[in-house]
């Protein structure tokens, strides 16, 4: 028996009780807002001075700084917890904390530069993103290079460019810009404040998770001084870089919560909905029955691995190199069946689930997001694919090493 939360095995402590109820609260109340932010895609700045306000905004900023030092593991929790309320929030404010996660994992960013980040974060409630989509390159992940171009100027660097899909975009005051370095093949990535040659362009109107603020940001001309350049042109890779890829399970999180939020709806819908035809709520009909049951499957599926792999990556610092295959399954399968979560909870609501007076059919656009966050499905297929190859040629070699 689980003494933290007898619904939840994936909370083990009191510390991450305390995580999850927090995120379960604010999610109550991001829930009710959720309909009107997401008829007229506005952004939803009264839920992030409420995460403000509860110190969510801080979740993964280290102790020393005056965070809560969170690990990839609770940023998990708490995202799907918050994502039951509000996709588009819980998604938006995730690139935030991992972002965060990220650079206390990686100390990519200059010390001094790293710690005033954090303490605008402590005291002032500020959020942070990297934007790094462009129209030309699609997403970065891809590996293509920027057109937004960064020029040598005296005492810094001039940036102009285009990024899109830029979360948070509204209430961004500092942010990350990667740009292709003028007469070289190299990238830099600088941090760019809002102000003077910094403009948004409202043109966030999508099909699904329309709060999330995901506009253009335009930069003309913008300056950046040297010591806000965070990785320039006299800089070389490290040979062997921190792995940091464990922040993005803040994304199939987030897509597990919104699956989570549909599939209590239909069942709490099929408990009490009594057509005049039946003697019995629909939840006791055999064919409603099977469908919450292989809601069930792949939600307790879903979930299992995701925590599982949040765990070994916290567990294990020295395997993290090896985890890539396996925190790319995880957002497979969790976003995959997330869809189908989604899609089951509908066809037991049936034509009323298409109703904007109800949250399924906004839960439904939401979760189809999840396609196009990183990492992609075919790159995780072809991951896999690619190291059970190798392990096949080593395995073959190992056994005839052995005759």
């Amino acid at each position: 028996m689980n003494p933290y939360d007898a619904a939840d095995p994936f909370i083990r402590n009191e510390r991450e009780a305390t995580i999850a109820a927090r995120a379960d609260r604010l999610g109550a109340i991001f829930a009710e807002r959720a309909p009107k932010h997401d008829l007229e895609g506005s952004f939803p700045y009264e839920n992030f001075e409420d995460l403000k306000e509860s110190g969510y905004l801080k979740l993964t900023v280290p102790q020393f700084h005056g965070g809560e030092e969170a690990s990839v593991y609770e940023m998990v929790l708490s995202q799907e917890r918050l994502a039951r309320g509000d996709g588009s929030t819980a998604l938006a404010v995730g690139w935030h904390i991992g972002q965060i996660l990220q650079l206390r994992t990686s100390g990519a960013w200059p010390t001094p530069l790293f710690e005033r980040l954090c303490k605008d974060v402590v005291a002032e409630g500020i959020v942070i993103n990297e934007l790094a989509s462009e129209p030309a390159t699609g997403s970065p992940s891809r590996g293509g290079r920027p057109e937004t171009t960064a020029v040598r100027a005296e005492g810094g660097w001039r940036i102009t460019g285009r990024k899109t899909f830029s979360t948070l975009s509204p209430i961004l005051k500092q942010f990350v810009v990667t740009a292709g370095i003028a007469d070289s093949e190299k990238v830099g990535a600088f941090l760019v404040h809002s102000g003077p040659g910094v403009k948004v362009e409202e043109t966030w109107n999508t099909m699904g998770m329309r709060a999330t603020g995901s506009h253009d940001v335009i930069l003309d001309d913008v300056f950046v001084p040297d010591d806000e350049v965070i990785r320039g042109v006299d800089d070389e890779k490290p040979m062997n870089p921190v792995p940091t890829e464990g922040i993005l399970l803040h994304i199939p999180a987030c897509y597990m919560g919104i699956a989570y939020a549909a599939r209590h709806y239909a069942i709490d819908f099929a408990r009490h909905h009594q057509p005049n035809s039946l003697q019995v709520p629909i939840a006791e009909l055999p064919n409603i029955k099977r469908q919450i049951a292989e809601i069930e499957v792949d939600l307790i599926t879903a979930r299992s691995y995701l925590y599982q792999v949040a765990d070994r990556w916290d567990q294990a610092p020295e395997q993290r190199s090896l985890l890539k295959p396996e925190l790319g399954l995880a957002k497979y399968i969790v976003t995959n069946a997330a869809l189908r979560i989604v899609d089951r909870a509908m066809r037991i609501v049936g034509g009323l689930s298409l109703s904007r007076a109800l949250p399924l059919e906004r839960m439904y656009r939401d979760v189809r997001a999840g396609l196009h966050n990183p990492p992609m499905d075919d790159i995780v297929l072809m991951n896999l694919a690619d190291r059970a190859i190798r392990e096949s040629e080593e395995t073959r070699t190992s056994l005839g090493n052995q005759h």
